[in-house]
């Protein structure tokens, strides 16, 4: 029976001993582990209690001004915001000037977006061209100055969308292809609503990096290029002036709750013409759902013959004058028309609420400070105390501008 059980017995004792030399020195190892002098453990504790306490950095939060009485603005493209030394030139023109207000360019005529952005659905476009890599900072240093910030989107001119959405375009109607201006420029239908709440979306972001004021330009149908081969397959049906009006009224709904003051840039001439130009733009369709209507009244962009004159970018102060009296019937008009509805939006029409471009660049006559000076004599001899100056190249004629 020994015998027999003899190589179990082996089988054992060759068991016991692997188990000795191998498994209990590991197993000592795991004891001493853990049972660690209580000072070493209290100190890796305290170093774990001091990481999840530490407090979490600040979240950044959005400054804004508030609107100045008398705004007085100069405009900036976001490639010289974007460049130091030449934007400290007009902040500093803004801080020895009675300037008080910038227009920066958000979103331009090549549809680029012009500084980051954080929310996902504007992400999908790939829209940025990030210009302005510091644009929350400088944002700030403008309000610490109290100077009034306007961002400026231009919506249906947008190649850059129109590539992404071709289904969104303007079309020919020959052939169903994209349409171009004569500049080569494609446009974006503007009864399109996905379109509208795209821009919706940048309006919002840039509100949330701290733009004071959402400024609206090229809202608006195309006017220059082959307009016998042209198509609007969202705005079929409807005449321009409504579509433009119903883009108005959701910019309002959608815009109106955020905090922003909205603006709107239109054509000098919705002051004067009774028509919607043929490109849908008219002041009385605009003014109920904007705070501020900018109107370009560039006497450079008038044709000659315009009220007599044979040569309206030589008679600044006459153009701008004429211009802005018109408005002025314009408003008064609206809210006569409106009287009998006094909680509409027609009814709360103010001709303050017309702040129009004026020209400081050199078209159709030299462009001197006496030239610029005589439109804004003109603004305020029409009853109103706020202007936007305009000169796509940013070298402003500081001449033109009081001293502080």
């Amino acid at each position: 029976m020994k015998l027999k059980h003899a190589p179990i017995a082996g089988t054992l004792l060759a068991s016991f001993f692997i188990f000795a030399y191998f498994v209990l020195p590991m197993f000592s190892k795991v004891l001493y582990d853990t049972n660690m002098p209580a000072a070493e453990t209290t100190s890796s504790e305290a170093a774990a209690v001091a990481v999840v306490s530490a407090p979490a950095p600040p979240v950044w939060k959005a400054t804004h001004v508030a609107t100045p009485k008398a705004v007085k603005a100069i405009y900036m493209t976001s490639w010289v915001a974007g460049t130091n030394d030449f934007r400290n030139r007009l902040v500093n023109l803004l801080d020895t000037t009675e300037a008080n207000a910038l227009v920066i360019d958000i979103k331009d005529y090549t549809g680029k977006i012009a500084f980051a952005v954080e929310d996902p659905y504007l992400q999908e476009f790939d829209s940025v061209e990030e210009r302005i890599p510091d644009i929350k900072e400088f944002i700030e240093r403008l309000h610490s100055k109290n100077i009034y910030v306007i961002g400026r989107i231009s919506v249906f001119q947008d190649p850059h969308f129109v590539k992404i959405r071709p289904d969104l375009a303007v079309k020919r109607s020959s052939d169903g292809g994209v349409w171009k201006d004569r500049k080569g420029i494609s446009w974006l239908d503007a009864g399109a609503k996905e379109v509208w709440d795209y821009h919706v979306a940048i309006g919002k972001q840039a509100y949330a990096y701290g733009f004071d004021e959402l400024n609206f330009d090229y809202i608006r149908f195309p006017s220059d290029g082959d307009m016998y081969d042209i198509a609007y397959p969202f705005s079929e049906g409807k005449t321009k002036a409504l579509v433009m009006k119903e883009f108005y009224a959701y910019l309002r709904q959608e815009l109106g709750d955020t905090g922003a003051i909205l603006s709107a840039d239109l054509f000098g001439m919705v002051t004067t013409n009774a028509d919607d130009l043929n490109i849908g733009q008219k002041l009385e369709y605009a003014l109920p759902y904007f705070d501020y209507i900018g109107p370009m009244v560039y006497p450079s962009h008038y044709p000659p013959g315009f009220n007599g004159y044979l040569a309206p970018a030589k008679v600044p102060y006459d153009v701008v004058k004429f211009s802005l009296d018109r408005a002025h019937a314009k408003v008064k008009a609206l809210a006569w028309s409106a009287s009998t509805t006094p909680d509409s939006r027609e009814a709360k029409a103010h001709f303050s609420q017309i702040r129009p471009w004026l020209q400081d660049f050199d078209l159709g006559a030299d462009y001197t400070a006496d030239m610029v000076r005589a439109q804004m004599q003109a603004t305020y001899d029409a009853g109103l105390d706020s202007w936007m100056l305009w000169d796509a190249a940013n070298t402003y004629t500081a001449a033109a501008l009081y001293s502080e």
